[in-house]
């Protein structure tokens, strides 16, 4: 996977879903992901990030952060059944998503060299 996640807290957010993917066309890609606002938030959402490599436009990252890694797990597993297996509700997917749920670790704490 290619690209970092937050390293600090924000809030209560302490696991972040991180899924990176080819897509055909970003405006098509955004208007289903803006299409699924109300189910990230009744998954328990509390971030989301949406960036694209600068050299590679037809490439999504996206990192959703929970407070919990079960939320987190609950969210890839929505994904997975109900909107990366339809081509209807993922119309510009042009491959398969890579995907880890990460935990937040704090910063500023001395670690070992």
């Amino acid at each position: 996977m290619g690209a970092g996640v937050a390293t600090t807290y924000v809030g209560d957010m302490r696991h972040v879903l991180h899924i990176e993917h080819p897509i055909t066309d970003y405006p098509t890609w955004r208007a289903a992901f803006d299409s699924f606002a109300a189910a990230r938030a009744a998954s328990g959402v509390l971030d989301e990030r949406v960036a694209r490599p600068v050299d590679a436009p037809e490439y999504i990252v996206v990192d959703l952060g929970f407070d919990s890694r079960e939320k987190a797990e609950a969210f890839l597993g929505f994904l997975t059944e109900h909107v990366w297996s339809s081509p209807e509700a993922s119309p510009a997917l042009a491959g398969r998503p890579q995907t880890a749920v990460l935990r937040i670790e704090p910063t500023g704490a001395a670690t070992p060299g």
